[in-house]
């Protein structure tokens, strides 16, 4: 398939230099806090889908497989992994919105960043904001760190942003922004830390993070309320499943005791943070050596 014929166009709209917020699941979405978020910004800005991107020259069928779902109780349909486009006219903001929200591709990721920059230009796109998360070793009841970076100086000073330092393994967004820097768009990506020890996804309070500070860069409100009370409701039940390991409540009290020491210092950066398999071992290692202590 050729990449002009992978994007299956829905509807024309016109738009006024949207920002083109994206957001992937998989490798750059923990806790789902990433696509959850753009889910929200699309829901409450009511985009309507203008496109998407054919999946079958982008995923191993066999590592991120289609699902079967009965319409009406009887009737089998597939679905297949997605990547929809969808426009968004915001009123009273200064420029309108297009959200892609869709699953990290298994193949062809230059060809695939390429058809997203080709849809961005097709609309007249200024900027492109990725969204993501990551596992770090803060606690959840402290707020959420995000780190916002760009590789462009002059975004960086505009937006108060980092510049990205980062050196290691990428998912697609790093790919996407790296094509955008080569087709002259510029782009922004922050990025949520979500707790690792945690697996209730979707998490609500890290996704009320990245909304709160996607719409500072788009220009645009958007509502929280059930954010907030899904990040309320989070809160109280991960509190209750900590309290009930006194291990993993005094492994939290110590990523709060560290959380409040660097509370003044630069937020997270990507670059210096360990890898989910890092923060398992540690974890372990917490544990463990708390069970050999009280053996003593």
């Amino acid at each position: 398939m050729e990449p002009s014929n992978a994007v299956v166009r829905h509807a024309e709209v016109s738009l006024r230099e949207p920002v083109l917020v994206a957001a992937f699941r998989g490798w750059n979405d923990a806790g789902d806090a990433a696509s959850f978020a753009a889910l929200h910004l699309n829901r409450i800005w009511k985009g309507e889908d203008i496109a998407s991107i054919d999946p079958e020259e982008f995923y191993d069928f066999q590592a991120v497989r289609p699902q079967v779902e009965l319409v009406d109780g009887l009737t089998r349909r597939i679905t297949w992994p997605t990547n929809e486009l969808s426009a968004a006219q915001l009123s009273g903001a200064p420029n309108d919105a297009l959200v892609l929200i869709g699953t990290e591709p298994s193949m062809r990721w230059k060809t695939f960043a390429d058809l997203i920059v080709g849809l961005a230009r097709e609309h007249g796109v200024k900027l492109v904001v990725t969204l993501g998360a990551l596992l770090a070793d803060v606690p959840h009841s402290r707020p959420v760190q995000v780190t916002g970076t760009a590789v462009d100086t002059d975004l960086v000073t505009r937006l108060g942003l980092q510049r990205s330092r980062y050196e290691g393994p990428t998912g697609i967004v790093g790919v996407l922004q790296d094509a955008c820097g080569k087709a002259g768009i510029q782009s922004a990506s922050l990025w949520a830390a979500v707790p690792h020890y945690l697996a209730v996804t979707p998490n609500p309070k890290a996704a009320l993070a990245l909304v709160n500070k996607a719409v500072d860069l788009v220009g645009a409100s958007a509502a929280v309320d059930d954010l907030e009370r899904a990040t309320s409701v989070y809160e109280t039940r991960v509190s209750e499943m900590v309290a009930e390991d006194d291990e993993v409540q005094a492994y939290v009290k110590l990523l709060e005791e560290r959380s409040d020491e660097r509370a003044d210092e630069e937020q997270i950066d990507p670059s210096k943070l360990p890898s989910g398999d890092a923060l398992a071992a540690e974890l372990e290692r917490f544990l463990r050596e708390g069970n050999e202590g009280q053996k003593d």
